[in-house]
């Protein structure tokens, strides 16, 4: 198979051959492994038992689903991935905005499934073999990990929906053969001694639906695009494009976050998930939970190291996607040996989840506003202007930047972040919201009412249209 040559150009149409079967198998099988089960470890962590858990993940996916579900409909339309898709709105400069955000969002999640993945390859192994649990043989592990995401990421998006489809199956039968492992230990009540995180039930709850439960499709704001700019809009609705974004979210987050709620509870893993699970494993589910913890943890971060790599293209387009995802790999390897050796597992992805969120979520109301305004029309060459190094063009705006777009986000972004709640930082707003975290809400609605307001007596974003050439040497006069 050859590597994909392709970055953040636009997808010609005789490539775009996916169809909206294929974007469920990628999302469903990509989801499928540890990385997503720790999610549902974590509202029995904050004190919750079984059905308080699994109402809490059930209605923050179900919210964040028919939030995020729409993005898939932009780079439909354009054929590029969502960060330069939203150049429309933010400029072809300003678009850097969505690069970064997709860059973090990425980086996080491929770093804890490859800890928690490596975390678990050593438990198991330890038992089977008698191999040390120690430091080294923990950051060997995170090391051949990251190589084979490395190798699926490099080869790209034909790659790693061959190994989604693959997953999707194997996967569904290890998890469930887990359920019958797991079966003589389960209980429906909390882990002992974990009280609730936030003092009383109702805000434990709501955190519980926020970093569990919404955290999960909010993590695909800028990664839908990656999948579905190989659909062709002449032979796929867009209905069915999105039905297939909300099914594939669903079932990719809910079987393996619900998983892992009920494993957390049958191993009464409180402060940590991955050695309670695997000392709570009988013997002969070892070896599938072994097969479980290296195969899944490659296919999801194979496909957000091969995002990663695409935001970084993006952000220095004189890159290859190859030198990029490299780079992207080592830098997010890096982030698995400080947060293993220095950070608390619980503290660490709640506070990145919610502040991701936080920063992430005005940046996707105002790219979706901007799709309802366009009607989906978007002209297609000139959102890469900044790709081949030129100026001009329809999304140009000043110098590359829509102010009233980059200044509505930045707002947002501010409100969120002064309303978040996490084990290492608390937001002034809180005492506004009954310490009850509201930055999601508060981030998206203040972006988008703002960046409203301030493009309301403007015309809509333009159509696509034969656009003014784009030159390489100096910006046009008029600007």
């Amino acid at each position: 198979m050859p590597i994909e040559q392709r970055g953040v150009d636009t997808i010609p149409e005789d490539e775009r051959t996916s169809g909206p079967r294929d974007l469920i198998s990628i999302l469903l099988g990509s989801n499928l492994c540890l990385g997503v089960i720790v999610f549902g470890w974590l509202p029995p962590s904050f004190g919750l038992g079984l059905w308080p858990s699994v109402t809490a993940i059930v209605t923050g996916t179900l919210v964040g689903i028919a939030f995020t579900a729409p993005l898939a409909l932009v780079s439909l339309r354009t054929a590029t991935n969502l960060s330069t898709s939203s150049g429309a709105q933010f400029g072809v400069r300003g678009r850097l905005v969505g690069s970064v955000v997709g860059l973090l969002l990425s980086l996080g999640y491929t770093a804890l499934t490859l800890w928690i993945g490596g975390d678990v390859m050593v438990g198991v192994l330890s038992r089977l073999t008698g191999l040390p649990d120690t430091g080294a043989t923990r950051g060997l592990m995170y090391g051949v990990l990251a190589a084979c995401t490395v190798v699926a990421a490099v080869f790209g998006y034909r790659l790693l929906l061959r190994m989604s489809k693959i997953l999707a199956i194997g996967m569904v039968v290890l998890l469930a053969i887990g359920v019958f492992a797991y079966s003589g230990d389960f209980t429906t009540a909390a882990p002992p001694d974990t009280a609730y995180l936030l003092g009383s039930f109702w805000p434990t709850w709501i955190l519980a639906a926020v970093a569990a439960g919404l955290s999960g499709p909010v993590a695909f704001i800028t990664l839908l695009g990656d999948y579905t700019r190989y659909i062709s809009p002449r032979r796929h609705s867009s209905r069915k494009v999105l039905w297939a974004t909300g099914f594939g979210l669903l079932f990719g987050l809910l079987i393996p976050q619900l998983f892992g709620t009920y494993t957390a509870l049958a191993a009464r893993a409180g402060a940590e998930y991955a050695g309670p699970l695997v000392a709570a494993s009988p013997f002969w589910y070892l070896i599938p939970l072994l097969a479980a913890a290296a195969a899944g943890s490659v296919g999801n971060a194979g496909l957000m190291l091969y995002s990663m790599g695409l935001d970084l293209d993006a952000i220095v387009p004189r890159a290859t996607r190859t030198t990029a995802t490299l780079v992207a790999a080592a830098v997010s390897t890096a982030f698995v040996f400080i947060g293993s050796f220095e950070w608390d597992v619980q503290s660490a992805m709640t506070s990145f989840v919610l502040v991701l969120t936080a920063i992430g979520t005005p940046w996707a109301v105002i790219t979706l506003i901007g799709y309802v305004r366009c009607r989906g029309r978007y002209d297609a060459d000139a959102l890469q202007v900044f790709n081949r190094r030129s100026v001009g063009g329809i999304y140009w705006y000043r110098s590359g930047w829509n102010v009233a777009a980059t200044a509505s986000w930045a707002i947002g972004a501010g409100i969120g972040l002064l309303a978040v709640t996490t084990p290492f930082y608390e937001g002034p707003l809180l005492s506004l919201t009954g310490g009850v975290d509201c930055s999601f809400v508060l981030s998206g609605l203040t972006g988008g009412l703002v960046y409203t307001a301030l493009t309301a007596r403007r015309s809509p974003a333009p159509a696509p249209a034969p656009a003014p050439a784009a030159t390489a040497a100096e910006e046009p006069a008029n600007a």
